[in-house]
């Protein structure tokens, strides 16, 4: 300072200087409040999924199939709202898959207006009903669609509640994964307690036995069943053969595909059990919990007759032994 006779007087640096923050960006947000608390635990997030005839990951990672025929909540707090609706799959069963998602991102402080997506069967839009594709003012967005595959495959990223939203079809039926924080996802009244995400779905909805689910008989399907769905081919084997192309681990996941090929004959919902993994590994933010196995304790899948048949021979034995 003295070389360059640099006054003495003046401002300086500080020492311990505030953190700017995006007010419209939740990890912003989040950074700055650890700063000024001087915690720095990174916030939690949630995941949610729903897929196939339909079975729900919910935010605990409890597995569940369920009926839950008609439009019913998998969000509701103060931030979002998802409602889906779905219709029965084939005759002669109380499986049912989803043919329309409404999804309302609430409005919030500056960041965005309230936008209202909605996707039914054979039109996914790349854009809120109101036609726009976006929310918030400036060159960064803090509420966009991002369209991966045409009328296929579409992306919501809520950047000022830390959210995002995957929105797929596979053959006439949607699936939904989302992952939003915790703290978010938990701000709700009491009012709005029934949410398939949060709760899961009342247990007179509910298709599995805490989990397991029982397999229709070689996947013979109603001789009245609608031209729309094809006759079921598959047996456990064939069914068992046709998802292991697609999942190579044999998770929920795989045995929910072959439920769901044994119920309905029908090979899309092959892809659709794949990408609801695929969209677990993009969103779940803990790569332990991926993968959901049968008999955890969490939700699982008996693998059908060959458990029973299994079962049966080991008390034979015991009988014979006895």
């Amino acid at each position: 300072m003295s070389q360059r006779n640099c006054s003495k007087d003046g401002p300086t640096s500080s020492t311990n200087p505030e953190v700017t923050h995006d007010p419209c960006n939740y990890s912003s947000r989040t950074g700055a409040r650890e700063h000024r608390g001087g915690e720095q635990t990174p916030p939690v997030y949630l995941f949610c999924g729903l897929f196939g005839d339909p079975h729900l990951r919910t935010f605990k990672d409890h597995f569940q199939t369920c009926k839950v025929e008609g439009a019913w909540p998998l969000i509701d707090n103060n931030y979002l709202s998802v409602q889906v609706t779905n219709v029965p799959v084939v005759p002669g069963s109380s499986a049912t898959a989803t043919n329309k998602i409404t999804i309302i991102f609430k409005s919030y402080q500056d960041c965005t207006d309230q936008k209202v997506y909605q996707a039914v069967t054979d039109d996914l839009p790349a854009a809120f009903v109101d036609g726009t594709t976006s929310g918030g003012d400036g060159d960064t967005k803090s509420l966009r669609i991002v369209e991966k595959v045409s009328g296929k495959y579409m992306e919501m990223h809520a950047r000022y509640i830390g959210t995002t939203v995957f929105v797929r079809q596979h053959g006439r039926y949607l699936t939904l994964a989302i992952r939003m924080p915790e703290e978010l996802a938990m701000a709700y009244e009491e009012s709005q307690d029934l949410q398939l995400c949060v709760n899961g779905c009342p247990s007179s909805e509910r298709i599995d036995d805490s989990g397991h689910l029982p397999l229709p008989v070689m996947g013979q399907l109603p001789s009245h069943a609608g031209t729309t769905q094809p006759r079921s081919v598959y047996t456990l084997e064939s069914a068992t053969t046709k998802c292991h192309e697609k999942i190579l681990v044999k998770d929920i996941y795989f045995y929910s595909c072959v439920f769901d090929l044994l119920t309905t004959g029908d090979a899309n919902f092959t892809a659709a059990a794949h990408s609801a993994l695929q969209d677990v590994e993009a969103l779940h933010p803990r790569k332990e919990r991926w993968h959901i196995f049968p008999n955890n304790g969490t939700g699982g899948f008996v693998k059908g007759s060959k458990l029973f048949v299994s079962l049966g021979l080991v008390c034979l034995i015991l009988v014979a032994f006895l």
